[in-house]
Formats: structure tokens, C-alpha cells, sequence
């Protein structure tokens, strides 16, 4: 989100304008965390947005049921398509679904993501996050990956609901670090005595208030930073953007980016400065060496793209 609102703040406060905003594995509303969408019920978006990477995962890991689907790009458009249609409406209904649609939308979900139909239903068709990535593959007592569902970790405790630790970051997090510490320390002469800490307990001190452009004062709700990046693509009507993330992303399932960015309150026009790159890969996209040769050269190709747009 902090692009978001820096674009917005440097435009329409200080006059400086921007050619293009590159955001990679972003999340806009924190009312689309699918870590804790029970905590705001009546808000399910989180569990459809997150639907094409669970199913994405089960792709990955072959734990769908049948025959696995050889196009993953074009099994996840038909997803995506279930996520927004039968999907969303089974959701929006709460109780009032009936008990042959439930059955019918567990069905579908256990297509999509290998889950059990049963767990589906105890679940009341709403499984976060921490929730597949404990049971996708717990039956073989193993934890799926959050930054990247792409590994996988002996489980800690199989009675557990949601999973303990992310196997991803216990994975790569060691090498990172080192050679974090590294290079800080040799090549930029900083840091020498001191502890680089990857990871602080500082959310629980955190202000998420936010003030989008034009209300009075900070709203009280999630953080939504979606009216920012809106008012800077109005205020700047040639501002392009550049949307990138991984397929196997649970901390900011691609999706996720889609859905916020067709819900931008902009004119239909300017939806075309945007557009969509995603890779074989999980939050930290750089960490597969294919993906992260992608990303340079869609980096590089948007920059080269929007210099010198000319004036507005």
C-alpha cells in the first residue's frame, strides 16, 4: 500500500508527477487478508480472491482430484471465473443457502483445491489461509508454504486448525540474511556491531488508520489505500501501472491484485494504463531464478515504455 499513497501524496502535494508505479505482490485493503477474514464477517472476498492460488497450490503439489488439467494458466481462468460467479453468490447468500447448493459448491471446491468435501463443509465453505496450508497436504503430515506454496514442511502439530510456521521462510530465509548481512556489511561499511533483525513484533503497536483522499479524517475500517492510487491516476491521467506477483503467493494471492485494481474508482479509460504480469513463483518472486529473470525484463521493458511520455 505504501506506493500507493506515496504516488498519491508526491502528485497532488508537492507537484511531482510519475511516468509509472511498479507494485509487486501488492495488497490495497487489508479487508482482502485472507490470513483472518473470520474476524470480519460478512466481508468473504478474502475466500475468492484466494481461491485461484489454493487451487493453483493443488495444482502444483498434484493433489487434485482426476486428472491434473495440462494448461495452468487456463485452468485458473475457469476458476476464477467459479471464485466470481457461483462461488461468490453461495457466499453473499450466508445461511440462506440451501443444503443441495452447499453440497454442490463443496464439490466444486474440492475440484479446485483437493480439499475433502466433508472439511469444506465443516469449514461453512470458508477456509483461510492458515487453513489449507495446514491440510492440503496433511493427510502426509505436512505443511503447505504462505510466501510460497511451492514448499513444504514437516507439520509441527497435525491437530492444530490453522499451520504453525511458513516452510518457505525456513527454508530460504537463512541464505537471504547472510547474505543481507553481507553485503551491508562489506560492500556498504554498515552495520558493523549491530543485529539485523528480518523480523520485529511491531504490528501490535502499529497505526493502521489511514485518511483516503477527500474524507474529513481517518475512517474507521481496515486500511484501504484503493482511493489514493484512484486519485493519482485521475490527477495524472498518463500514469501507468505495472502489477506483478506469483501464482503461488498466499500472503497476497494474485488474484487479490486483479480484483483491487478493477475496483479502482477511475474512468473504464484509464483501466487500459494497467497491466498484469505473473509468474511461476511466490511473494518473493526473484526466489525462482526463471521468474526473476521475467520480472527484470518486464521491469525493464515498462520503464523504457513510460520515459519521457511527454506532457500532459
Amino acid at each position: 500500500p505504501r506506493s500507493a499513497v506515496l504516488v498519491n501524496m508526491l502528485e497532488t502535494d508537492r507537484s511531482i508527477d510519475f511516468n509509472g508505479v511498479m507494485l509487486l505482490s501488492q495488497i490495497l485493503s487489508f479487508d482482502m487478508d485472507a490470513d483472518v477474514p473470520e474476524s470480519n464477517p460478512g466481508v468473504d472476498v478474502p475466500y475468492m480472491v484466494a481461491l485461484p492460488t489454493y487451487a493453483a497450490t493443488a495444482w502444483y503439489h498434484n493433489r487434485l482430484p482426476g486428472k491434473r488439467p495440462p494448461d495452468l494458466q487456463k485452468f485458473l481462468g475457469e476458476v476464477q471465473h467459479f471464485a466470481m460467479g457461483d462461488y461468490s453468490q453461495a457466499l453473499q447468500a450466508g445461511a440462506a443457502l440451501n443444503s443441495k447448493q452447499r453440497m454442490m459448491i463443496a464439490n466444486r471446491l474440492h475440484q479446485y483445491t483437493g480439499l475433502p468435501v466433508w472439511y469444506l463443509l465443516r469449514a461453512n465453505l470458508r477456509v483461510n489461509g492458515g487453513m489449507f496450508e495446514q491440510n492440503l497436504q496433511g493427510n502426509l503430515d505436512m505443511t503447505t508454504g504462505r510466501l510460497d506454496t511451492r514448499f513444504s514442511g514437516p507439520t509441527m502439530d497435525p491437530l492444530e486448525k490453522e499451520a504453525e510456521y511458513d516452510p518457505q521462510s525456513a527454508s530460504i530465509s537463512s541464505a537471504y540474511v547472510s547474505g543481507f548481512n553481507d553485503y551491508v556489511r562489506r560492500e556498504l561499511k554498515y552495520g558493523m556491531g549491530k543485529q539485523y533483525k528480518p523480523e520485529i513484533d511491531v504490528f501490535k503497536d502499529w497505526n493502521f488508520q489511514h485518511q483516503p483522499p477527500g474524507a474529513p479524517f481517518p475512517l474507521p475500517r481496515a486500511t484501504n489505500v484503493i482511493p489514493d492510487l484512484s486519485t493519482a491516476m485521475k490527477y495524472n491521467p498518463r500514469l501507468r501501472i505495472m502489477l506483478t506477483g506469483g501464482y503461488f503467493d498466499l500472503a497476497t494471492p494474485y488474484y487479490e491484485g486483479v480484483y483491487e485494481m478493477r475496483h479502482l474508482q477511475i474512468p473504464q479509460a484509464l483501466q487500459r494504463n494497467i497491466e498484469y504480469h505473473y509468474y511461476p513463483s511466490g511473494h518473493m518472486v526473484y526466489a525462482n531464478e526463471a521468474s526473476l529473470k521475467a520480472l527484470h525484463d518486464h521491469a525493464a521493458d515498462f520503464i523504457h515504455r513510460t520515459s519521457n511520455l511527454g506532457d500532459r
